[in-house]
C-alpha cells in the first residue's frame, strides 16, 4: 500500500471518528432536550388536570 493511500485512509478514519463524536454530542443534547420536554409536558398535564378538577367542582356545585 502506498503512503498516499495510507494517508488518505488515515484522513478518512479521522473524519469518521470526528463525525461520530459530533453525532454522540448531538444525541446527548437531544436526550437532554427530550427530558426537558417530558418534564414540561408532565407539568402541563398536572396543571390541566387541576383546571379540569376545578371545572368538575363547578359542575357538581362544590367550591
Amino acid at each position: 500500500m502506498s503512503i498516499e493511500l495510507f494517508n488518505r485512509l488515515e484522513q478518512k478514519v479521522a473524519s469518521a471518528v470526528e463525525a461520530l463524536e459530533l453525532l454522540k454530542m448531538e444525541a446527548e443534547e437531544l436526550r437532554e432536550e427530550n427530558s426537558r420536554l417530558k418534564q414540561e409536558r408532565e407539568e402541563w398535564e398536572r396543571r390541566l388536570s387541576a383546571l379540569l378538577g376545578k371545572f368538575d367542582d363547578v359542575d357538581t356545585g362544590g367550591n
